[in-house]
């Protein structure tokens, strides 16, 4: 008999679970879960987009990396003498084969 006694609590344990009142009492604890749920859904998409602009970025840093380094060489070899003549001479200009002559104001000295 004391079996069945305790089959019965047992029973009468989990009524007293599921009932109304119970199930009220427990909705903030749901909520709580809830709003956890969100915000860590919320997160893990903010870490993929920031991932996302982080690579987005790095990228864009190494194509204008490659390009401050192709425009700095092509003004490194139009700067030679030698390329300057080439791109002067449709102007008419010519190099000086004498030396420059220094003046000096003779009244400073």
């Amino acid at each position: 008999m004391s079996a069945i006694k305790k089959e019965k609590e047992n029973r009468f344990r989990w009524k007293r679970w599921l009932n109304y009142q119970s199930i009220v009492r427990q909705v903030p604890f749901f909520v709580f879960l809830a709003v956890l749920a969100v915000v860590y859904i919320y997160n893990g998409h903010y870490a993929d987009k920031t991932i996302r602009d982080i690579n987005k970025t790095s990228r864009e840093l190494k194509e204008l990396q490659y390009e401050y380094k192709s425009v700095k060489g092509d003004v490194m070899f139009r700067s030679r003498q030698s390329e300057l003549m080439e791109a002067v001479k449709p102007l008419g200009l010519k190099e000086l084969l004498t030396e420059p002559v220094v003046l000096v104001d003779k009244e400073n000295n």
